[in-house]
């Protein structure tokens, strides 16, 4: 006799034989029910937030899921050419005002083209 058992052993009968459309109608159906009679639960503010830390992290857990999920949105900035000129322009702005940092970049520069010109072309050095 055949019957519809898993690999597990066990038959899919009643609502796990069901499509996912079919199962999506009828839970539907009960949560409405349950706000009509008022028996439903209404999350706070304060629970939704608790819930959707909670999903974060588990979420979060996934190394390679995330590191998908950045280059995703890494690739879809980058192709804004516009918005990546503004974020050149703004890091720009933000390195040039520590004064420190660019003296020593002009400080590296020039040390490094007296090494790409020839001796004789060099400065003395005193």
């Amino acid at each position: 006799m055949a019957d519809s058992s898993t690999s597990t052993g066990t038959s899919k009968r009643g609502f796990a034989s069901m499509d996912p459309q079919r199962k999506r109608e009828i839970a539907s159906k009960g949560g409405r029910a349950a706000h009509e009679k008022g028996t439903a639960h209404e999350f706070s503010a304060e629970e939704a937030r608790q819930a959707g830390r909670k999903g974060g992290e588990v979420v979060s857990r996934n190394r390679d899921h995330m590191a998908s999920i950045g280059r995703k949105g890494g690739e879809a900035v980058s192709r804004d050419r516009e918005h990546m000129a503004m974020i050149g322009r703004k890091g720009g702005e933000t390195v040039s005002r520590d004064r420190q940092h660019m003296s020593e970049i002009g400080r590296e520069g020039g040390e490094s083209r007296r090494t790409d010109l020839p001796q004789e072309a060099q400065a003395p050095q005193y």
